[in-house]
């Protein structure tokens, strides 16, 4: 009997998130040949989006277009949401985990009494059953875990799931209504976009990353330059953030963002166990410190020994170098 897998797709200036695309590929592994996969958009004026998906493998994509759904609300996305499930009726859902993700995962799980695993970084099938891999303790240990039940709800860290090369097909594209709009116990002020980097921090392939040794909001611009000139985004540790020096939506750790770059430059950072809870499972960690003692140097691939405010600016100029032959 075949199945069908929802996924809560994610968009941002008019363009569907990179994770998106990996909670669909991570919907194939979870399926075999005759299964379904839907996906779920919600927004307003977002009818465009549907068209940018060709994948072959997905069946339908539910579009549901509304002023109430324009910005991220949980209490209308779950209304959305529980609206979509009605139509589609999946065995599974996937969303991305990221901040929506992790806010809205567990009101669909137990709106639908549903079981749920998040932040999977892998998925594999062994003798017909889909397993899911994901860090705890911080990244110091890995579980493997499957779901015994149906419905279920799965949140996938961004940059884990490599995704393949899309296949064109035809999909069918269904409009819905939202059809139940609710009385909102909050409503959206203002929204303030963090305008500091042209890379979403928790989606960036590198990552360069300043803590307490920055010293200040000044520091943090060789920091910028770095990153600008490889393509990827600034973050910060929770104690830059606290000291005034960055903002706090650049912050990576237990109470920040989780990211998972291919390159992570630690400049200035310690290596607190709540910030490499948030970066542990990087492809590559470069640390910069001048304390060859600091915590950071056990976990890193690539260690220097140094002042960061030498060390940034002469890898800068090596990289200019570097790119400028290629």
């Amino acid at each position: 009997m075949s199945k069908t897998i929802l996924v809560i797709a994610e968009h941002s200036d008019g363009k569907l998130r990179q994770v998106s695309y990996e909670a669909i590929q991570a919907a194939k592994l979870c399926t075999k040949k005759g299964d379904n996969i839907h996906i779920a958009i919600l927004g307003y004026q977002i009818t465009e989006l549907a068209n940018s998906i060709s994948d072959e493998s997905i069946e339908k994509i539910y579009v549901m277009d509304h002023p109430d759904l324009e910005q991220y609300n949980p209490e209308s996305y779950v209304a959305g949401v529980n609206q979509l499930v009605e139509l589609s009726s999946p065995e599974g859902i996937v969303l991305g985990h990221t901040a929506i993700g992790r806010d809205l995962a567990p009101i669909i799980s137990a709106s639908h009494d549903a079981g749920q695993i998040s932040d999977v970084i892998k998925i594999e099938t062994l003798e017909n059953e889909v397993l899911f891999t994901r860090p705890i303790y911080a990244g110091k240990a890995f579980e493997t875990k499957k779901f015994c039940s149906t419905p279920w709800v799965l949140t996938i860290r961004p940059n884990n799931i490599d995704t393949i090369e899309i296949k064109n097909g035809s999909i069918a594209i269904e409009k819905v209504e939202y059809s139940n709009p609710i009385s909102l116990r909050a409503t959206i002020q203002q929204v303030v976009r963090n305008t500091s980097g042209k890379v979403d921090l928790s989606e960036a392939k590198i990552v360069v990353a300043g803590g307490r040794g920055v010293k200040s909001q000044e520091g943090f611009k060789p920091l910028q330059e770095l990153a600008d000139l490889l393509g990827g985004a600034v973050g910060a540790s929770r104690g830059a953030c606290d000291a005034d020096y960055c903002d706090y939506s650049l912050q990576i750790g237990q109470t920040g963002k989780v990211v998972t770059p291919e390159i992570y430059i630690a400049c200035g950072i310690s290596g607190a166990i709540q910030h490499v809870a948030g970066m542990s499972q990087s492809k590559v960690i470069i640390a910069i410190n001048k304390d060859r003692d600091a915590p950071i140097f056990k976990i890193a691939d690539f260690g220097i020994v140094g002042d960061l405010f030498t060390v940034v600016p002469m890898l800068t100029e090596e990289f200019k170098q570097v790119l400028a032959k290629s």
